[in-house]
């Protein structure tokens, strides 16, 4: 095995200039269009990640967060055992976000679209932060590229994939009873931090919710009858399970001493601010679920509905990263190792080279 050292996707170094087999800018001037497309590795398979649509400080803090995310791709497809690689992409915003459905958003999409199609099929995009399904669509049907997520949100099934990760987790820490009882603190209860309070709420656990959009906050709470916390305050909230939904990288050095849960499960990419987290929460007796294991389920859902498989298949399938993070954690305490070194060294195995952080 070839042994190649690779940043983490939670480092700043991944925006180092050759840090993606591809790295393509696009720009267009006649419909506002400057993005970033980002292909990771195709070892695996055709580069398959989302399209972000938001405001950047600068070209190269667009660049470095397709990179980044581009790279997490090729472990979360690695880990969920699918045949694709890493890939991302971000269009840069400038001003307001065009309506959807309006003849300048649609006008963006597809000529971005058309540069998607250039890469061939190597680059696959889908949904992401800011796009929508009907962005997707245009891609496809004005742009001529292939793109993923384009009729079903793939929001539920990341959720679904969430909540198994968590119970297994919990499972782990607590035995049999897995999350019922347990104080279980969402931070970010949009599409997918709701559904994954509710499935946890279902396990039997207590909830307190968190969002920068209180009333959607206090909204869920009545309904779980559960608490709300102010949304920078939720992960130092007294808690079993921390389970970060909205911003990337809330553990960092100067704050996991601050956080009381003993888990920390969530869909949010990049929880970890850099690697030495990682250790440091082991160290604290924490138990971090990798994200890129956890928030699997929308790609495993977007890979079920391009093969085919019935409903059935594609939840069991889903249901499977439970028993992923299972053998991580087992993985871990055996070789006094974190979940996250765990989880690089099985990716390092499907990709035939060694990715150390």
């Amino acid at each position: 095995m070839t042994t190649v050292t690779t940043p983490t996707p939670t480092s700043e170094l991944i925006a180092e200039p050759w840090a993606s087999e591809q790295t393509i800018t696009c720009r267009d001037d006649r419909v506002g269009l400057r993005a970033v497309i980002a292909i990771d590795d195709t070892t695996l398979g055709p580069g398959f990640g989302g399209v972000r649509y938001r405001a950047y400080p600068s070209t190269e803090a667009a660049a470095r967060e397709a990179q980044r995310l581009a790279a997490a791709m090729t472990l979360k497809h690695a880990l969920a055992e699918l045949p694709y690689g890493g890939a991302k992409s971000v269009v840069m915003l400038e001003g307001a976000a065009p309506a959807p459905g309006s003849t300048e958003r649609r006008a963006l999409f597809a000529r971005f679209g058309e540069m998607i199609a250039r890469t061939a099929g190597t680059y696959v995009p889908g949904v992401d932060m800011g796009t929508l399904l009907e962005d997707m669509q245009t891609i496809r049907d004005d742009g001529g590229a292939r793109a993923f997520c384009d009729e079903v949100s793939p929001s539920p099934f990341t959720a679904r994939g969430v909540h198994a990760a968590m119970r297994a987790a919990a499972v782990h820490h607590h035995g049999a009873a897995g999350l019922s009882g347990l104080h279980v603190v969402v931070q970010g209860v949009g599409s997918v931090g709701a559904e994954v309070a509710r499935l946890a709420h279902a396990d039997g656990a207590r909830l307190t919710v968190a969002d920068v959009d209180t009333a959607r906050a206090e909204e869920l709470a009545r309904e779980l009858g559960g608490a709300t916390v102010a949304a920078d305050a939720a992960p130092f909230h007294d808690a079993d399970v921390f389970s970060p939904c909205a911003v990337a990288r809330v553990v960092t050095r100067d704050t996991l001493e601050r956080i009381p849960a003993r888990i920390i499960a969530g869909a949010a990419n990049d929880t970890l601010d850099e690697p030495g987290c990682a250790e440091a929460l082991r160290a604290a007796g924490i138990t971090y679920v990798p994200d890129f294991v956890a928030n699997a389920g929308g790609v495993v859902q977007v890979h079920g509905g391009v093969s085919g498989w019935s409903e059935q298949e594609t939840l069991a399938a889903i249901d499977r990263i439970g028993e992923r993070v299972t053998g991580l954690l087992e993985t871990g305490e055996a070789q006094g190792i974190t979940p996250v070194a765990a989880a690089l060294q099985r990716a390092s195995a499907a990709l035939g080279r060694e990715i150390v952080a």
